[in-house]
């Protein structure tokens, strides 16, 4: 019992306010729920089923997955964390162009199937970009703050999904495409500012 107070001492004794809010901005950003929602209207009128537990389920539990193990796995490839987050920073950058540009670049070519899981909880919420966002984290804050800033965000996959068309008649088309446009542009500033810190971080290693 005196070991798991301990664990949990330690654990929360890098807790930061403003680490788990910049935590969860940026996720906020990439995960980017609010510019999903014209995608899962469509997704909805045309008959598909989404079901808003599962998808929060299921986008947590990958996003845990790939928080305590791409450290391991980028061990069996020799990538440094700092490498990884500078590499990260660079898909940020070119979803960000997506976002205020309108362009495509990412092409989400899933399979077929459920339509919770694919193509909504992977590659919409939980795909390559917020995987490379929240490894990135790692090398900027505390993981209790990138947890409870992961968490904040579950919470809003979900209130979104359950939602979506109360969201929409309060945002307006008009409101959705200037947020989208908004949440572009910061993302873009977190992408350089990202890509230096960790430049500066891995220059001094060499």
């Amino acid at each position: 019992m005196q070991d798991v107070m301990i664990f949990f001492k330690d654990f929360f004794s890098s807790f930061s306010i403003e680490e788990t809010i910049s935590s969860f901005i940026i996720m906020f950003m990439v995960i980017d729920m609010v510019g999903l929602t014209p995608i899962i209207i469509d997704m909805r009128t045309k008959g598909r089923e989404i079901n808003a537990e599962k998808a929060a389920i299921w986008s947590l539990a990958m996003f845990l997955a790939f928080l305590f193990l791409g450290s391991s796995i980028l061990g069996l490839f020799h990538v440094d964390i700092y490498s990884f987050a500078i590499g990260g920073s660079i898909v940020l950058f070119l979803m960000a162009v997506e976002m205020v540009l309108d362009v495509e670049i990412f092409r989400n070519n899933g399979p077929a199937g459920s339509s919770t899981m694919v193509p909504l909880v992977f590659p919409l919420i939980a795909g390559a970009g917020s995987f490379t966002t929240l490894l990135s984290l790692q090398s900027l804050y505390g993981l209790v703050n990138i947890l409870i800033g992961l968490l904040m965000n579950i919470v809003i996959v979900y209130l979104v999904l359950r939602n979506v068309y109360f969201l929409e008649r309060i945002l307006g088309k008009s409101g959705v495409y200037v947020t989208r446009k908004f949440f572009g542009v910061m993302l873009l500033a977190v992408s350089i500012k990202m890509f230096l810190d960790n430049l500066v971080l891995f220059i001094g290693r060499v």
